[in-house]
């Protein structure tokens, strides 16, 4: 507690500096509204918005030195992002408390969440920050606009699309944990067309999964990424566009056989890669009342774990094949009544599939778990209105209807309203609505062990109500925007495993709390931002507090333009403390994570002719900590590189 007073106050006494370095005067402020797209499924200010949403710019992840997009949402109102180890390792993130598999990941409108992980989930470990334009942020349930998955929220990774001339970017770095990165790109438009292509490969030495803070475990677990991003544009006529987005991953993790004392292993590797296509067609009729939205998306991905005798474990081996598919169609239609009521209908077509075998060989002989190939499929249909009154009350309300080949159908609704006093830069906002998860694959169809049954094919989808309210206050013309919302979820029918019927509905859990923000801009090129999180996470079986979420989460920012050249982007943030479990004995008991401060800095210069050098330190009061029980974190590291644009 004490180094995240210090750190924090730090922070703060670097504010008065940054505001005096800046050197620039005053201009009459604007009010301004970022554009979103995820809450309403349409491009829509954000003031029109009575959702939760946060949005990470292009400016804001370039001024950070970040390379992925876990590291990205560190520091997000509402966010608890986990790992289990270094670079590479597995990776996800809490949204207002509920479960990693809640959580819906989009890229470019293509769902990312894995139908062969047993709860559906997303390892966000390989997902960079290549060429993505903006990150969006829902919290809250959005059953409504995005079907399964999206119990607690969506996070939509948006990439860039080519404009202008051409121009080819390059860029490399290397830090203190032995890291070596190098991107390329090439971006522009001419005529009808625009393209955008890019090229990240990146490896690191890393640090051992299993924390060394842990008697055993010195041998470091490095990490090696390549990923390829394409979008391609075409535009026929204005009021047409047809797009193509490819992005291909593959990337290796050596890992250790778990957390916590003598966890570490030599020779523990997992292969992992996806590819991820979407073809998409976009029309508006010539009256320009009807917009027409048609895509076609396809993810595919392969993990294969391998992990052969050693000298320190002479008797074990394990090796395992994860493969899966997911096909889905999308058609949206958007009737634009009056400048002020737009109506969204549309369909949606989901096929997933998957198969995987493991076997494992140990001192008592050789088992093997294997899942042969199954697929399942839905249908959604969704209906959503969009009005506005007088440019002050703003409303977005709808309905879906969706069926499952398995688990049967669900009806889930959102109403969002928003209502902006202008002459005190007032806007008051709510949300209520439900979410679903329909079973996994796994959950489905897994097979009986000699142990009991494992998959159920009579699960229900897993359920959830949720409700926010928030006020947020602009002041000094706009520069200052305060933000207080209180939100409240109530999870039903939870997926959990029973050792004699395997696979049942009977959770039930509520997750509710505070998040309070402020933001200001009081010079041209300086922006201060503060948020704090207060999260009550709750199992309401067990009567226990849910695993890894913390209660309290702080985070604060400063962002300057100094001397009218060079970028500072400096954030701290304080994660209070939290239950685990700790494995290394049976029966398992819960243990509580301390809580833990984490300060960053990046500097960016201009050295002239489009070449800049970039700086960036991480943790740099080199706290020690755990994000999960038993796994190594970052300890301080400084990052240096250069950036090339032509």
């Amino acid at each position: 507690m004490r180094g995240s007073r210090l750190a924090l106050a730090g922070l703060v006494a670097f504010v008065p500096f940054g505001l005096a370095a800046a050197n620039v005067q005053e201009k009459a402020a604007v009010e301004k509204h970022d554009i979103v797209v995820t809450a309403t499924r349409l491009e829509t200010p954000e003031k029109k918005v009575g959702s939760s949403v946060t949005v990470i710019t292009a400016e804001e992840l370039l001024r950070t030195g970040k390379t992925f997009v876990f590291d990205a949402l560190e520091t997000v109102l509402g966010l608890t992002p986990i790992r289990n180890g270094g670079p590479g390792a597995t990776a996800s993130v809490f949204v207002r408390g509920a479960a990693s598999e809640h959580t819906l990941f989009l890229l470019d409108g293509v769902e990312l969440n894995d139908p062969i992980n047993p709860a559906r989930s997303y390892d966000l470990a390989h997902l960079s920050l290549n060429q993505v334009e903006r990150i969006e942020i829902l919290r809250g349930p959005q059953g409504l606009l995005y079907g399964s998955d999206a119990l607690g929220g969506v996070i939509n990774i948006i990439t860039r699309i080519g404009r202008g001339r051409p121009r080819l970017a390059l860029a490399s770095s290397a830090d203190t944990l032995g890291t070596l990165s190098a991107d390329v790109s090439v971006a522009g438009s001419g005529g009808k067309a625009d393209y955008s292509l890019a090229l990240l490969h990146e490896r690191t030495a890393g640090i051992s999964a299993a924390s060394s803070a842990y008697a055993g475990n010195v041998e470091k677990d490095g990490y090696r990424h390549l990923g390829l991003d394409a979008r391609f544009g075409f535009s026929p006529r204005p009021a047409t566009r047809l797009a193509l987005t490819v992005r291909g991953t593959t990337a290796r993790t050596e890992l250790d056989n778990f957390g916590g004392p003598g966890g570490d292993d030599p020779n523990s590797v997992q292969d992992y890669g996806t590819l991820h296509v979407r073809a998409h067609a976009r029309d508006l009729s010539p009256s320009g009342r009807w917009e027409r939205s048609l895509s076609l998306s396809w993810t595919g991905a392969r993990r294969e774990h391998a992990n052969p005798f050693d000298e320190a474990h002479p008797q074990d081996r394990e090796q395992g094949l994860y493969r899966s598919g997911l096909l889905k169609l999308d058609w949206q239609n958007n009737v634009f009544l009056h400048p002020s009521h737009t109506l969204t209908a549309g369909l949606e077509l989901e096929q997933e599939k998957g198969r995987s075998r493991y076997v494992y060989e140990g001192p008592y002989g050789m088992s093997e778990s294997p899942f042969p190939s199954v697929r399942a499929g839905s249908a959604g249909l969704y209906i959503l209105d969009h009005w506005e009154v007088r440019d002050r009350f703003f409303v977005t309300a709808g309905v879906r209807a969706e069926s499952h080949a398995r688990s049967g159908s669900a009806l889930t609704f959102r109403v969002a309203p928003a209502f902006l006093i202008a002459a005190t830069g007032t806007r008051l906002k709510t949300s209520l609505g439900t979410g679903f998860k329909s079973p996994s694959l796994y959950q489905l169809f897994a097979p009986e062990t000699s142990w009991g049954p494992v998959g159920n094919p009579d699960l229900n989808p897993e359920r959830v109500t949720g409700f926010d309210a928030g006020i947020e206050q602009r002041l000094a013309g706009g520069r200052v925007v305060l933000g207080l919302t209180w939100f409240d979820n109530r999870f039903r029918d939870l997926v959990d495993f029973d050792f004699a019927a395997g696979y049942v509905n009977i959770g039930r859990a509520r997750t509710k709390g505070l998040e309070v923000s402020a933001e200001a801009r009081p010079a041209d090129g300086v922006r201060l931002s503060a948020s704090y999180t207060r999260l009550t996470a709750r199992d309401l079986d067990a009567g226990a507090d849910l695993l890894r979420r913390p209660q309290d989460k702080l985070a604060a920012g400063v962002e300057a333009r100094l001397f009218g050249r060079f970028d500072l982007a400096v954030a701290a943030v304080w994660v209070g403390r939290r239950p685990d479990l700790d494995f290394s004995a049976y029966p398992y008991r819960t243990v509580i994570l301390g809580g833990y401060v984490l300060l960053d800095a990046a500097l960016t210069a201009p050295l002239g002719s489009g070449l800049e050098l970039f700086v960036r330190a991480a943790n740099i009061l080199d706290s020690r900590y755990e994000a999960v029980w038993g796994y190594g974190t970052l300890g301080r590291t400084f990052r240096t590189g250069v950036r090339l644009s032509l």
